[in-house]
């Protein structure tokens, strides 16, 4: 029976929540042991990344993975969820009087190392207590402000006007961002109203990169349905090898890999890496195991043992 062992990038739709998602997937494959490596909101659609097999034991070093996003804007008012299934919080403003130096104005000033307050509709965990839990009761508590980073954050239709208008008088402004993990795009987006002076929420949200998969690379659920009946997943399965390409490598021979596979510390000649740095510790294209960088010591020691011993 084919090794399960790897990551399927999928295309999540609308509708759907990355558990959701997980669930299907363990369905199609027959595989257990599935798990994503960062949550989308149900109503948005796009990349997402998900472990199967031994490679579930990776999530930890692509869950920090920078972002990528393709979203639209409403202007006009502001919803209790900041996106657009939750129910109108303000009255609709019309909002045709803004002209493009003023939208830039806007988007700049959220670029750069900004503070976010999570939002009550959210899986953020307070003292335990999923924060959407607490807001669907009608409870709202102090949330502490978080760190991130908007690598870019741009208009993306393109034309005269940078506002496509609604029937009801809203305006609907496309937008590209680029942003740390942990970053709150509907937060983004009512921020951005406030700098207009206007209520504002997210009316679509698509992820088009997470790390290094990006949209081209996924695949629907409908299609991975079609391999799985083909027998054919080892198509489109990515080994945990190619899984972490973001992080440097050390090869190791047949002696070294004995010696990790009993979580034996591999000593390093001179290196430039940063104590602590996740390395992977790979028998040509196969990965062993990931360790971690001891600057002090100048070893490698095994961290998280993928192959089988």
């Amino acid at each position: 029976m084919l090794s399960m062992d790897g990551a399927l990038i999928i295309d999540k739709p609308a509708g759907m929540t990355s558990h959701d998602v997980v669930a299907q997937v363990r369905k199609i494959i027959s595989e257990r042991r599935v798990g994503h490596t960062g949550t989308l909101d149900p109503f948005a659609t796009g990349v997402l990344v998900i472990l199967a097999g031994r490679a579930t034991r990776l999530a930890q070093f692509l869950s920090g993975a920078e972002k990528e996003y393709e979203a639209i804007i409403r202007l006009g008012f502001a919803t209790d969820t900041g996106d657009a299934t939750g129910r109108s919080i303000s009255e609709i403003q019309r909002c045709t009087e803004f002209h493009g130096g003023a939208i830039e104005d806007a988007l700049a000033s959220l670029r750069g190392e900004i503070e976010q307050t999570p939002p009550m509709y959210s899986a953020k965990k307070v003292a335990g207590r999923k924060l959407y839990e607490l807001a669907r009761r009608g409870e709202e508590i102090e949330r502490k402000s978080i760190s991130v980073t908007i690598s870019k954050f741009e208009s993306a239709f393109h034309g005269d006007r940078l506002l496509r208008e609604n029937d009801d008088g809203t305006c609907d402004l496309k937008v590209r961002v680029m942003c740390s993990a942990g970053t709150y795009v509907r937060v983004l987006a009512e921020d951005f109203g406030k700098r207009l002076g206007i209520g504002a929420h997210l009316a679509e949200l698509r992820r088009t990169r997470a790390g290094h998969f990006k949209i081209e690379d996924a695949i629907k659920l409908e299609q991975l349905n079609e391999f799985a009946q083909s027998n054919s997943i080892e198509q489109i399965l990515i080994s945990p090898h190619a899984v972490l390409l973001h992080l440097p490598t050390v090869q190791l021979n047949a002696d070294d890999v004995r010696r990790t596979l009993h979580g034996i510390d591999m000593q390093m000649e001179d290196s430039e890496w940063s104590g602590g740095q996740p390395v992977r510790m790979s028998f040509g294209s196969e990965l062993i195991a990931v360790g971690t960088y001891d600057r002090n010591r100048n070893i490698v020691h095994p961290t998280v043992v993928i192959a089988n011993g």
